[in-house]
């Protein structure tokens, strides 16, 4: 049988801690002597010089910023999921260059020795069959996938981006907690973290030689482009959506890398290849980054109940077509019980011991296991042996060995592991008011390049809320810190983009998955929808204001035209409004990467003073004036998408979708306020809600009549509000989509396009009465169905 640790009183990995820090003292900043660590040296100088005062203007200037880009983490609670401020630690963590190469060599070791690991287990298995892994813990991990066994990667390689979560002891010694395999999150935070964090500490960050992070991200996309079998190929990250905890991150990363990033819904295997449903058509994909669990990525031979992935993914793989970063299977090198293996492992297939210790652990499979952790129960902590969390991460299975049932070891312990309590390190944190000792993590990752591994120079700590090491998660309360690698020489400043000397290339304009341009043409639809609420609210409330009573015959008409779209005008803030305002957040988040910060927190300032308003806006003038409000902050949304964003066809759809809302909701509206027997007042109202009033005392010498409010807004070409204009955009702009002609001749939708667009455009006035305008409406709503027809399934 397979021996889990050496037993003795040092276990399988680091020792209990035989250090006692100083009271109140974080041990990061001394050394095994007592003494300061040169790194920590000029950060402590430069914070003791501060006023309160200061500090707290330079941690709510690191918190505004996070808060402006819109960074969160999704905490799940019983109820739902709820997203939550980014807890950012601002005193960063630090650790000197010659002790973090230290670091890197060691975890590089580390990758190397799970990447043999990794190939052995899903290839000849001799680790198993020459008992260095115990075979249950193959056969019955959840992880280990046997559709998968046999398959050699395409790249050659089972693991190209992984991370390690790594603790020192208060002795001063590292270890490793935890291997991050699977699909390790954390480095897009590591760089919001950074952001913040140096701009708290700007005046010291630019002089404190610390190791910038774009290098490491450059090199890793430059290596997922390198492993496309073809040129015509692409790479693309694919995330489980919007509902993910760290979907955040996910598209903060594919904005960063410039790599699309996709759905499982967005994918289809067909000849043996991955192609991801454009509006262009089916496009290749030969590289994945996958963001979620290997079991959900394939329903037909993994887990049928997801989904997530894209049936047919392990069948892509298996024929080499495919690379998947990490590759299917990889989870299994996470599973807790492997820990107490690996350094013997680590002898077997390397010659070289560990570089750097894990946790102690001990498989409780065998009697002899058991037994130690028997009599050493009051510093063990029991778990699920195939559990693929960290120790002090909640699972609500892991228990203090003295608290369990004496027989439970006897009668489950082969799904049971035994690990040494976590005595962390503490570092500085600031905590009401002043600096203490909280203990901390590193997540450090690493990416296979051309070059081999590299290392992210800094990382990802996590810093608990207290001195219990298991309040370090952040769903326990704990907070996360940047972590800096400072020299004592000059670093060299390192971004993205290439050097002056490289050659000066256009990239290639990214592919438009036909998911993401349904969310765009959506999004324009319910922004524009969002406005007319608002108009139609104003007019009611400012005509309220004047009579006092809604006993009155415009102010019923104007009701009237709310209900047709589903709002009720009873109240202040209607939920339809809030319903409308709410969809457009959903739809944009489905798009998060295609999206500036700024046009993502103009939606999302919008959203949050709609709902705010609900409980404070009165009836009448009060909420005409905050009907103001939201229409200045939703036109500035429109604004910057039309002036920031570039003309790719996901603009196209954007600006599709937002003029045919605008050409529906004004044939409706004309429909309603110019009928016959609409009340005194509507043809006013309909201008005004038209926004051209001034238009229409420029253009007619005459009071409003039918013939001139149908004019200006159905008629006139050259007013953005008009249905014509609009008709214009969006013949226009869909004249520009892939496949408006084939093969010399005009697609059904661009056909359509032009007979709606002349049809209206040799109408005059008297022509559109209210048969005629309520066709209109129903062909606009055609054209929609034409659209999502051709473009958005």
């Amino acid at each position: 049988m397979p021996t889990s640790s050496v037993l003795s009183e040092e276990g399988s990995g680091a020792g209990v801690a035989q250090y006692a820090p100083l009271p109140g003292v974080p041990d990061e900043l001394l050394d095994a002597c007592g003494n300061t660590r040169p790194a920590w040296a000029q950060f402590v100088r430069h914070f003791h010089a501060l006023s309160r005062e200061d500090v707290a203007r330079r941690f709510e200037r690191g918190d505004q910023y996070l808060r402006d880009a819109g960074v969160f983490f999704r905490q799940y609670g019983e109820a739902d999921a709820a997203d939550r401020d980014w807890p950012l630690s601002h005193v960063p963590v630090i650790i000197g260059e010659t002790e973090w190469n230290d670091i890197a060599q060691a975890l590089t070791h580390r990758a190397d020795l799970l990447e043999a690991v990794v190939a052995d287990l899903y290839g000849p298995a001799r680790l198993v069959a020459d008992g260095h892994i115990p075979a249950p813990l193959v056969a019955m991990n959840p992880e280990w996938l046997r559709p998968v066994v046999g398959q050699k990667p395409a790249s050659g390689h089972y693991l190209h981006f992984v991370a390690f979560e790594i603790g020192r002891g208060p002795d001063g010694g590292w270890w490793v907690l935890g291997d991050r395999t699977q699909a390790p999150s954390g480095a897009g935070f590591a760089l919001e973290n950074r952001v913040a964090t140096a701009r708290v500490f700007s005046d010291l960050y630019g002089e404190a030689n610390v190791h910038r992070l774009a290098g490491f991200f450059r090199g890793f996309r430059d290596a997922l482009h390198g492993l496309r079998t073809d040129n015509g190929s692409r790479v693309a990250i694919l995330t489980p959506g919007i509902h993910n905890d760290t979907y955040f991150e996910h598209a903060y990363i594919a904005r960063y890398l410039g790599i699309p990033l996709l759905q499982g819904e967005d994918l289809t295997v067909a000849n043996g290849r991955v192609m991801v449903r454009t509006v262009a058509g089916l496009q290749p994909i030969s590289v994945l980054w996958r963001r979620l669990d290997a079991s959900y990525a394939d329903p037909l031979e993994l887990d049928e109940r997801s989904r997530l992935g894209t049936p047919g993914l392990v069948g892509v793989q298996r024929e080499g077509n495919l690379t998947m970063v990490n590759a299917l299977g990889s989870g299994v090198l996470e599973t807790r019980a492997l820990l107490a293996f690996l350094p013997r492992i680590s002898e077997v297939l390397t010659g070289e011991r560990l570089k750097m210790p894990n946790i102690a652990t001990w498989w409780c499979g065998q009697q002899v296991e058991r037994d130690y952790v028997r009599r050493h129960a009051e510093r063990m902590m029991i778990g699920p042996a195939l559990s693929t969390r960290p120790p002090f991460e909640p699972d609500g299975e892991t228990i203090p060995a003295e608290a369990m049932d004496p027989g439970l070891l006897e009668r489950e312990g082969s799904m049971l592991v035994g690990q040494e309590t976590v005595s962390l390190s503490t570092t500085p944190a600031f905590v009401d008011g002043k600096l203490v000792p909280r203990p901390m993590t590193i997540r450090v990752f690493l990416a296979r390049t051309q070059k081999g591994w590299t290392v992210m120079p800094g990382g990802y700590a996590r810093i608990g809320r207290s001195d219990d090491p298991a309040a370090i998660a952040m769903q326990r309360g704990g907070s996360v810190a940047d972590v800096w690698v400072v020299s004592d020489k000059p670093v060299a400043p390192d971004t993205m983009l290439p050097g002056p000397s490289e050659p000066y290339l256009r990239t290639q304009l990214g592919v438009l998955p036909s998911r993401a341009a349904d969310n765009l043409f959506w999004l324009g639809r319910y922004v524009e929808r969002a406005e007319v609420i608002m108009r139609l609210l104003r007019a009611y409330h400012l005509r309220l204001a004047e009579t006092g009573s809604v006993e009155n015959d415009l102010i019923a008409h104007i009701g009237e035209r709310m209900d047709q779209i589903d709002v009720d005008p009873g109240g202040t803030i209607p939920a339809g409004l809030i319903r409308t305002v709410s969809a457009s957040i959903v739809s944009a988040g489905h798009v998060r990467d295609r999206f500036s910060i700024d046009g993502w927190m103009a939606l999302a300032d919008l959203a949050k003073t709609a709902r705010r308003m609900t409980a404070t806006v009165t009836p009448g003038d009060d909420c005409a004036r905050a009907m103001g409000v939201l229409l200045r902050k939703i036109t500035g949304f429109t604004g910057l998408v039309h002036e920031n964003m570039y003309r790719f066809s996901g603009w196209r759809f954007l600006s599709i979708g937002r003029a045919l809302e605008r050409s529906i909701a004004m044939a409706a509206t004309l429909a309603h306020f110019t009928s016959p027997d609409a009340p005194e007042g509507s043809l006013d109202l309909a201008v005004e809600l038209g926004d051209s009033v001034m238009s229409h005392r420029r253009r007619y010498a005459v009071s409003t009549n039918r013939s001139t409010v149908l004019d200006l807004l159905a008629l006139d070409a050259m007013n953005p509000r008009s249905i014509l204009y609009q008709l214009g955009e969006i013949k226009d702009q869909g004249a520009l989509l892939p496949g408006a002609v084939v093969q010399g001749q005009m697609s059904p939708l661009s056909r359509e396009l032009l007979r709606v667009h002349t049809g209206l455009a040799i109408r005059l006035p008297e022509e559109l009465d209210a048969e005629a305008l309520q066709t209109l409406v129903e062909d606009l709503a055609g054209l929609s169905d034409l659209m999502s027809e051709t473009y958005l399934r």
